[in-house]
């Protein structure tokens, strides 16, 4: 009788113990954190600063007020050099890792700021 109570008991001793999980997984079953800082607060501010900016803007100053973009591109077209950095502005795929479907590009010509957006990156 004693063999019976053991497995029974120690599956209720168990079982209290696994009912003081929790797992948070964020809002809408998604992490809200990524790289130490919230996604949502990034885009927020990326967005924010981007509404704000005008063209002719060096490039250097631009990354001191928006920081390391997360993509970035240099080329060199009619004998100038192009540089585009991308900044994390909306939210697409929910896997936790930035792509540039989710960001917004900032185009420079000989390092001025020239415009940003979709028809800013595909008009060169």
């Amino acid at each position: 009788m004693k063999a019976k109570f053991i497995p029974l008991l120690l599956a209720g001793v168990v079982s209290l113990g696994l009912s003081g999980c929790v797992i948070n997984v964020g809002e809408d079953g998604h992490d809200n954190d990524w790289g130490g800082s919230s996604w949502k607060s990034e885009q927020n501010r990326n967005r924010e600063l981007i509404s704000n900016l005008t063209p002719g803007v060096a490039i250097e100053e631009i990354k001191k007020r928006m920081g390391t973009a997360d993509f970035s591109e240099a080329y060199s077209k009619d004998n100038g050099l192009v540089e585009v950095l991308f900044y994390r502005t909306q939210r697409v795929h929910g896997d936790g890792k930035t792509s540039k479907d989710e960001c917004t590009a900032l185009v420079f010509k000989q390092g001025k700021l020239v415009g940003w957006g979709d028809r800013a990156y595909n008009s060169i």
